[in-house]
């Protein structure tokens, strides 16, 4: 039913671990599977915004995920991170990864982490974040909103909540696309935790840090920020207003 060049083309999307379950009923254990830093492809290339382009990649869009918590030293994680997205080849690129940590003297470490991440969004150009909203995060959007305003800033919040185990979420996010070749990552992200989450993760559960690849995978699911290139030959049109009614 299907050519040759189809069926490659349904295992590059899915990934090899899906396509062997689902389309070849050959069922891979769950303690077989891994997140190998070693398939990810480093890049060191800035965002062209004129461009639309890392490198030779052209940009399509853009996702900005929020996976918040107090920030404090004994609580999980509080992580945000922006993925470039080029949809006509599938390939994503985790550019930039922020974990934040606050004071435990703090009286306002929500507020203090809205500034960091309006800081960041400035840095970036970016105009649109999704937060997740379970347990903690309930009150944020509402606090980022305000600091905003302060700040003079307008922002678009994106209100996520989750329902699926998180180790299902970051398995399903990121294997397909890490297996197929298809993760690029920006080298400053070598001086984060992530690398080190991606050696230690186990579907499996019991991991001890995991929250940045939590928020890389509810950036890759969040619905993303399309961007169009701006017509650089674009010339400004002036109404005419000479006319009585």
């Amino acid at each position: 039913m299907f050519s040759i060049e189809k069926i490659h083309e349904l295992e590059t999307i899915v990934g090899p671990r899906h396509f062997s379950a689902q389309m070849m009923l050959e069922y891979v254990a769950d303690e077989r599977i891994h997140l190998d830093p070693g398939a990810v492809h480093f890049y060191d290339d800035d965002f062209d915004w004129q461009r639309l382009r890392i490198g030779e990649n052209a940009i399509t869009g853009y996702a900005f995920y929020w996976d918040p918590s107090s920030g404090h030293a004994n609580s999980d994680g509080s992580v945000c991170v922006l993925i470039y997205r080029d949809d006509k080849n599938r390939n994503f690129f985790i550019h930039d990864v922020m974990y934040m940590y606050v004071s435990d003297d703090d009286i306002h470490p929500l507020a203090t982490q809205c500034n960091a991440v309006l800081d960041f969004m400035q840095k970036h150009r970016l105009s649109r974040i999704g937060v997740e909203i379970n347990g903690l995060g309930n009150a944020l959007p509402e606090i980022m909103r305000n600091v905003a305003n302060e700040r003079q800033k307008q922002i678009n919040i994106l209100q996520i909540s989750n329902h699926t185990k998180k180790e299902t979420r970051i398995l399903n996010a990121l294997e397909p696309i890490l297996t197929t070749g298809r993760l690029y990552m920006h080298n400053r992200i070598k001086q984060t935790m992530l690398l080190s989450e991606m050696l230690a993760w186990s579907p499996m559960g019991s991991v001890e840090h995991d929250d940045g690849l939590d928020a890389i995978a509810g950036a890759l699911t969040m619905l993303p920020c399309p961007m169009h290139q701006l017509n650089m030959n674009s010339k400004i049109m002036k109404a005419n207003t000479d006319f009585k009614i």
